[in-house]
């Protein structure tokens, strides 16, 4: 029985992901004998207390009684939510699911479309580099398939600009409301699955750090975005069940 196998056996889903095992075998290989983490650059998490001058107590009263704030998926929001804002997430999902006869395609962006460090994403950028590309590579995957592009609603991709350019190329926006961090793929799936692959890891340069995100999600398997993309309907029909709250769900 692999190493592995035997992690999955003792812990089951509590166990290192391969990529941690992997990365602990090579450690080890290198003469490494301590199992502890290596002292980590940057602030702890009290130096927030120590810029403010006051207490995590009060930081926390702060945030959740005066701005009315709790986090999910890892982003701070509104703590409750307005009728009209429980309103809208229950129509987005209802349209989403009426519309369910969509699938997802996993695109990688190659090499020369990523964005360099430091650029702004601007909407020449987004319609000149990266969108021709990804459609195009969508077009050749399924060549007699509509596509359906959800998107947030960064500057870039609600411009003008942007909006005539997938008009001219008949592709479908479909609509993200403000408030869905738990409704939004990124958020609940894409960016947890990375961050559980790259935990622990360490990076000499910016440049190393995303090409490490790069491979992190070429090395997701199709049947974990399909989960991922059936998690999201799951998630759709959970907040209409609620009536719009928010909820948690793994």
């Amino acid at each position: 029985m692999s190493s592995i196998a035997k992690l999955l056996s003792v812990f089951g889903n509590e166990a290192p992901h391969q990529s941690t095992i992997s990365r602990w075998y090579g450690e080890f290989k290198r003469g490494r004998v301590s199992l502890s983490d290596d002292p980590r650059v940057g602030a702890p998490k009290t130096a927030i207390e120590a810029s403010f001058k006051i207490s995590k107590t009060s930081i926390q009263k702060i945030l959740h009684e005066e701005l009315g704030v709790r986090k999910l998926v890892s982003r701070w929001i509104p703590h409750l939510l307005t009728h009209e804002q429980k309103a809208a997430r229950v129509n987005w999902s209802l349209l989403v699911l009426r519309n369910r006869g969509f699938t997802s395609t996993k695109v990688i962006r190659s090499r020369s479309v990523s964005k360099k460090m430091q650029r702004t994403v601007t909407a020449d950028w987004y319609t000149i580099i990266c969108l021709p590309k990804v459609i195009t590579e969508l077009r050749r995957i399924n060549p007699e398939t509509r596509i359906i592009l959800h998107q947030d609603n960064a500057s870039s991709h609600t411009a003008q600009k942007t909006r005539q350019y997938l008009t001219e190329e008949i592709v479908e926006l479909l609509d993200h409301p403000p408030y869905i961090p738990d409704l939004s793929p990124n958020d609940f799936f894409t960016f947890a699955e990375i961050k559980n692959r790259l935990r622990g890891q360490r990076f000499q340069s910016p440049e190393e750090a995303v090409d490490a995100f790069k491979n992190a999600v070429l090395d997701l398997p199709a049947n974990e975005w399909n989960n991922g993309f059936e998690n999201w309907f799951e998630r759709m029909q959970m907040c209409i069940n609620l009536r719009g709250e928010y909820f948690k769900k793994q």
